[in-house]
């Protein structure tokens, strides 16, 4: 029988990268000659990928966009966010435990995330998190994005499962169009990125701390069969 597979969503999720990412956003506005951003403002603008948190971040200022330059802010967003991809982020409190009690009960786990999956890996293997996915996934892996229901299922496969036995973790309306598509249950943390509350996306379950994860994760499984 193949594994339970638990695919997690990973900024906003399995990891607090909104210090980096609003850090890089407010770089990139200065060398633009607009003010920063306030923290609380950066952080409600992830979620939709770099170029929208830029078109986001522009147009809180004001600042028109000309044609052809996102690419150009875009490209200079991914230099910086690169080389500073682990500086201040960190993992959810208790991720590591919930993992460890998953892979004990003989789950794989694995990544499905729209950043870019080089750079996936290497914020993953700065917090020395990446021993603990069969699988790491992002856009640019099998050429489509979340919430398109293939790259969940390409995942789970390639973390050595079927979607009959999976199980997503996310924090967004992203994820769950993302479950719901591909025919999986969903859990909702409630301490990502979304801008509404995750109550109101309807997800599965809803964990409020990495402490609960396991046994609700586990139950769904079970359901399943």
């Amino acid at each position: 029988m193949l594994p339970p597979i638990v695919v997690f969503d990973l900024d906003g999720t399995l990891v607090d990268t909104a210090p980096d990412l609003v850090d890089t956003l407010n770089l990139v506005l200065r060398r633009e000659g607009v003010a920063p951003l306030p923290f609380d403002q950066g952080r409600s603008m992830i979620g939709g990928g770099v170029r929208t948190m830029i078109e986001r971040g522009l147009r809180a200022r004001a600042k028109p966009l000309q044609p052809g330059e996102l690419d150009r802010l875009f490209a200079a967003f991914i230099e910086h966010y690169a080389a500073h991809i682990a500086d201040r982020s960190r993992p959810f409190p208790a991720l590591e435990t919930a993992l460890n009690r998953l892979a004990e009960r003989g789950c794989h786990l694995a990544v499905c995330t729209n950043k870019f999956e080089w750079l996936s890996r290497r914020l993953l293997d700065a917090l020395e998190l990446s021993k603990h996915f069969a699988a790491i996934c992002g856009q640019d892996t099998f050429g489509v994005k979340k919430p398109d229901p293939k790259v969940l299922w390409q995942t789970i496969r390639k973390a050595g499962g079927d979607q009959q036995r999976a199980v997503m973790v996310g924090d967004s309306a992203v994820d769950i169009a993302l479950a719901r598509a591909a025919n999986v249950p969903v859990i909702a943390v409630d301490f990502g990125y979304t801008d509404v509350p995750i109550a109101s996306l309807g997800p599965d379950r809803i964990v409020n701390h990495f402490d609960h994860l396991a046994d609700i994760a586990l139950a769904l499984l079970h359901d399943r069969g």
